[in-house]
């Protein structure tokens, strides 16, 4: 009977993980046909729009190619993201990687039809190829944006999520469990933990700890996994790794291995092989030169044309402001800026007129670790700062700092005096560019993050930025202001 009842219980557990393993398989092939069938019309709709604004009118003969040309444009922009591997699973719902494939096809469409056409001595209409590349291009974009929005709500749910058994240390998966189910739109759900063999301790964060560094394989099966999540750690050498992706290669399971660097991201990293050995290159990030010099001007286009265009909103501010108490507008206080020199940085003014010397006591209230100071209900805060601190309104007259050269409209956060003062050895490195207007800290939780958190992500901005970084920054910033999440 305890024979039976333990091959039941093995079958249970078989058919539990092939159902687990099928429905990942299931809302990825349909992510992916929406992916396919938005890609098409996106690319129709740029290529109808391009002959009805070059071709008006109703269609004669001498239009017929352009129409068999507009029919067979998303479909020659299908194979190019196919050629650009932009259906991949592994990027699906991933922004920056999946929109980068979508322009490389792009390109690549374009060449096409340039070489093409010069080859064989074509002559098409070039006010069509200008309007419907571009047009269905960017309409592509916005419709896959959209569809990563939509799947990113439906993670949050907990739905659409890869099953992930998680490999290495307690203290380093107890981090990553933490911050996955923080950012549940990356759709990695560990469901598994694999620890070493003399870790003999209970659950990690109420995931169970399924087996040791050589069971790998067997807990993938077990669980029905469909990623595995292998973290830096001295026992899962080369050889260990290389055995482990043969067990689970059948399966086609993905494997993502965490390199002992962390937050060293993108371009800066290559591996080149050398004698056999595959050795992992980290160059050295970018902060002068021609990106610098482009960054600078960016910020001051941008500064300017931010202060013109928000010119009524910003006078209807100082109006809000100068009505609540007949204090000053602005509030002016010192802060650290590049190299550790101290500059003046500009807000509007959202606490009461004394609120510095009231301060002092309210530090036992204080509801931030490390050296910040925040509380959620500060009772210096004026009913109009609350509004204007929750949509970061009371930050706009920075916009004059970054015109000033002392800021830029993205970089880590402007530290006061007496932080930096209390800073440790490694905070130091983020004074080596200017403070920004928004940053990494902006958009990913504002004045919810620990210092700790804070500092992580201003180090590894530093580390990595570049213009199509800030782009992304100021680009996620609107929904971020909008949210008025972390706001206070």
């Amino acid at each position: 009977m305890a024979v039976m009842d333990g091959l039941r219980s093995s079958e249970a557990e078989s058919s539990g993980a092939a159902r687990a393993r099928s429905e990942v398989q299931q809302w990825t092939r349909a992510y992916q046909r929406a992916a396919v069938a938005l890609d098409a019309s996106a690319m129709l709709a740029g290529a109808g729009a391009a002959f009805a604004v070059r071709f008006p009118g109703i269609p004669d003969e001498e239009d017929a190619p352009y129409l068999a040309f507009t029919a067979m444009l998303p479909v020659f922009w299908l194979v190019a993201l196919a050629l650009c591997r932009a259906y991949r699973p592994r990027y699906t719902g991933v922004g920056y990687e999946e929109f980068h494939r979508v322009l490389r096809a792009g390109f690549l469409l374009v060449a096409s039809v340039a070489m093409l056409s010069y080859a064989f001595k074509i002559e098409i209409a070039r006010g069509y190829v200008a309007i419907a590349l571009p047009l269905g291009v960017f309409l592509c974009l916005v419709a896959r944006f959209r569809l990563r929005k939509r799947l990113h709500k439906r993670r949050w749910k907990g739905e659409c999520m890869r099953r992930v058994v998680a490999v290495g240390h307690r203290a380093a998966l107890s981090d990553l469990i933490r911050l996955l189910r923080q950012k549940r739109y990356h759709g990695m759900d560990v469901v598994a933990v694999c620890l070493p063999p003399d870790d003999t301790g209970g659950p990690v964060r109420k995931v169970p700890v399924a087996g040791d560094f050589g069971q790998v394989a067997e807990v993938v099966d077990r669980v029905g996994a469909d990623s595995v999540a292998v973290l830096a750690c001295p026992e899962m050498d080369g050889v260990a790794l290389r055995r482990l992706a043969w067990q689970i290669e059948r399966d086609d399971v993905e494997l993502a291995v965490a390199p002992a660097l962390m937050d060293v991201a993108g371009p800066r990293i290559s591996i080149r092989p050398v004698s056999g050995l595959p050795l992992l290159h980290v160059e050295h990030p970018e902060l002068d030169g021609v990106r610098k010099a482009l960054k600078s001007l960016l910020d001051k286009v941008g500064a300017g044309l931010g202060l013109l265009v928000l010119s009524p909103l910003l006078l209807a501010v100082a109006v809000a402001v100068k009505a609540t108490d007949r204090g000053p507008v602005l509030f002016r206080q010192v802060r650290v800026g590049r190299g550790g020199r101290p500059f003046t940085v500009l807000k509007f003014r959202t606490m009461v007129v004394d609120a510095e010397h009231r301060k002092a006591g309210l530090l036992d209230e204080n509801e931030h670790d490390g050296v910040l100071f925040k509380m959620r209900s500060d009772p210096r805060v004026t009913p109009v700062g609350r509004l204007l601190r929750r949509y970061s309104l009371d930050e706009l007259p920075q916009l004059i700092n970054v015109l000033r050269g002392e800021m830029s409209l993205v970089g880590p956060r402007p530290p006061l005096p007496d932080e930096v003062a209390r800073y440790g050895g490694d905070v130091y490195r983020r004074l080596v560019v200017r403070p920004g207007l928004t940053g990494l800290w902006q958009v990913s939780g504002r004045s919810d993050l620990s210092w700790e958190e804070s500092v992580r992500l201003d180090l590894r901005y530093v580390d990595n930025w570049s213009l199509a970084m800030d782009l992304q920054i100021m680009w996620k910033t609107w929904s971020a202001v909008f949210r008025g999440s972390g706001a206070y």
